[in-house]
């Protein structure tokens, strides 16, 4: 069986690794760290994964590769196509964790497909899968505050005084993840849609 690919959104290097962009990134970390497990840059992937089991140890625990793009967010299309490619797997079996504006923070939404609500990062998958069909693991950071511009709200650091909380959404994201692999899609949104 192809494993499923989970892509965590964000931008690279360590000047983005704090911002509210990148909660998508924090939450391939988070699973990478829970299974004793590194990232590596294949050569040509544009990207960090690792390839890790889901469940019980055993042959029989499903595979999953975690990814982050070594692209800007707007470019993440690419990387996400050569690793459906590579692993000859679909968008059916991927599972792509972002921020979501629309979303309050301190809450998750689990979906499959949908739009791409000026989400960059999105667009650019949807434009090089030609699907919005893939499930989504939506991580609430709320609208900025008074007349501020989205795209600085979301490049900006997470306040001191809130990345406790940011956390244990990450942390809720991660069981989500694996949850969605493990029980499926219905199952998943009744434990973990808040």
């Amino acid at each position: 069986m192809q494993p499923w690919l989970v892509v965590g959104l964000g931008n690279p290097g360590p000047t983005y690794a704090k911002h509210r962009h990148n909660v998508g990134h924090l939450v391939v970390d988070r699973l990478v760290e829970r299974a004793s497990a590194r990232l590596k840059a294949p050569f040509g992937m544009r990207a960090e994964l690792a390839e890790l089991r889901v469940g019980p140890p055993g042959g029989d625990a499903p595979r999953m590769v975690v990814a982050k793009s070594r692209t800007y967010m707007n470019e993440t299309g690419g990387p996400v196509s050569k690793l459906i490619k590579y692993y000859k797997s679909s968008p059916a079996q991927l599972i792509v964790v972002h921020d979501e504006l629309d979303i309050d923070p301190g809450q998750l939404r689990v979906k499959f497909g949908g739009g791409d609500n000026g989400h960059n990062g999105l667009k650019s998958i949807r434009a090089s899968i030609g699907t919005g069909d893939y499930f989504r693991v939506r991580i609430g950071v709320g609208r900025p505050p008074g007349r501020q511009e989205p795209a600085d709200y979301l490049l900006s650091n997470i306040p001191t005084a809130q990345r406790a909380d940011v956390e244990i959404e990450v942390e809720r994201a991660a069981d989500a993840v694996e949850s969605l692999i493990l029980v499926g899609l219905d199952r998943t949104q009744s434990t973990y849609n808040s």
